[in-house]
């Protein structure tokens, strides 16, 4: 078992605020604690470095599947007793997927601390996953995944990413589709299970009032269940590798549904999520469509009223990355908003920005990094990203610097880059839209 500090931060006074701290265990089950004085509050946060875009084609939702799956009990705990032992604390406990990752996470009292992670550390090691239990929660899945086909928001992103990523992993659904949900067997989830579910693939982070010397023991006790750390050859699993940028297709694809309104999204390949570039296409993305003061909402929406909603986002993964505008307009109007949203576009890779719109930029980066890690939840959030997917935990005032060292050249060369691409247009709606 080896323990290092990663990070120590400081008051204006010399006080320590913030002490970020990992052990690894036996098995290479790696424990990332940020020590938070003066709060109650503790957040737990069990991630496992495998998601959607490690399943086969007849796998696919897999992952999704065993995040809803781990939750109907173990051997020890039924269902029931999993959602009393947090309710009586008044814990809250949850888990979501994502293309690379999963998450099961809890936040409670600083004294219940213990108690949430031998819960989840439970769930995670122990569930029994019956037959029963699959069958329950494969008919959940399929309400959910028609939930989702339901959203005009949810059905324009997914199209986007098939039409981006195709036939790979990325371009599939999360939460998989109604045929693989319907022919997932418990067998192949158990062997998903098993397999990814390994102590060498988890990073346990920990964030708030706590001792990282105790955290681990309750971690080490948690996870030592049934010998899941009996290996103690075992090394953690190095960041899923991104050496090479991996480009999505271009082009156009529609899909007729019975909405009201058109829902789209116009994207272009971006960078890898490891990409020193990553604080230049944050202010670039916040100047194009972060916020009211964004070129895209006041020139689409206040100016010439084309979109109540219209916003651009930005997607990386460890070897490829998207940025993308979204928007929902009357049918009418959809040629007229791709007509201004090109033209933000073309402005941008020609022009870049102007020095007002940097200092708003960068003003709402660091106001989101700022008052966005003011609870432990936040916190455990970002040591455990940093640990699973990142090659580096810098301090606050770290990033700040880096965000502030964006130049209007800088912003310049990359919009020209990423604009002059072919893009990837996906259109939602009526029939006869386009």
């Amino acid at each position: 078992m080896s323990t290092r500090t990663l990070l120590t931060e400081q008051d204006s006074g010399g006080s320590v605020i913030s002490r970020v701290r990992r052990t690894v265990l036996p098995g290479g089950l790696r424990v990332i604690t940020e020590s938070m004085p003066g709060i109650r509050s503790a957040s737990i946060g069990v991630w496992v470095g495998a998601g959607s875009r490690d399943e086969s084609p007849t796998l696919s939702g897999a992952s999704h599947f065993l995040e809803h799956l781990l939750f109907k009990g173990t051997g020890s705990r039924s269902a029931m007793d999993l959602s009393v032992a947090m309710d009586t604390v008044g814990g809250e406990f949850n888990a979501f997927t994502a293309k690379e990752y999963t998450c099961f996470h809890a936040r409670v009292l600083d004294e219940d601390l213990s108690l949430a992670v031998d819960v989840l550390g439970d769930m995670v090691t122990s569930s029994v996953v019956t037959g029963e239990d699959v069958e329950a929660e494969r008919a959940v899945i399929l309400d959910e995944i028609a939930m989702h086909d339901d959203d005009p928001d949810d059905v324009v992103h997914n199209l986007h990413a098939a039409k981006a990523w195709g036939r790979s992993p990325l371009g599939r659904p999360i939460a998989g589709t109604v045929d693989s949900i319907r022919t997932l067997s418990r067998q192949q989830v158990m062997r998903y299970y098993r397999t990814r579910y390994r102590p060498e693939n988890i990073v346990v982070a920990v964030a708030g009032n706590l001792e990282h010397g105790a955290a681990v023991a309750m971690v080490r006790t948690a996870f030592g269940r049934a010998g899941f750390l009996a290996d103690r050859a075992a090394r953690p699993r190095p960041m899923r590798p991104g050496d090479r940028f991996k480009k999505g297709a271009t082009g156009e694809v529609f899909a007729a549904r019975p909405f009201e309104q058109v829902n789209l999204v116009l994207g272009v390949n971006a960078l890898a999520r490891n990409d020193e570039r990553r604080y230049t296409l944050g202010v670039l993305n916040a100047t194009l469509g972060g916020g009211t003061s964004s070129r895209l909402f006041q020139e689409v929406r206040e100016r010439r009223g084309l979109a109540y909603s219209v916003y651009s986002f930005v997607s990386q993964y460890s070897d490829a990355g998207v940025l993308g505008v979204a928007a929902g307009c009357l049918p009418g109007k959809t040629d007229a908003l791709l007509r201004v949203v090109r033209a933000e576009l073309r402005s941008l890779a020609d022009e870049g920005l102007t020095g007002d719109e940097l200092e708003r930029g960068k003003g709402q980066l660091r106001r989101g990094l700022v008052l966005g890690l003011e609870d432990s939840t936040s916190r455990m959030t970002r040591i455990a990203k940093a640990e699973l997917l990142y090659d580096e935990l810098p301090s606050i005032d770290e990033v700040i610097r880096r965000v502030d060292a964006v130049t209007l050249e800088d912003v310049r060369l990359l919009a020209k880059q990423l604009f002059s691409q072919r893009e990837t247009l996906a259109v939602v709606g009526p029939s006869g839209t386009r």
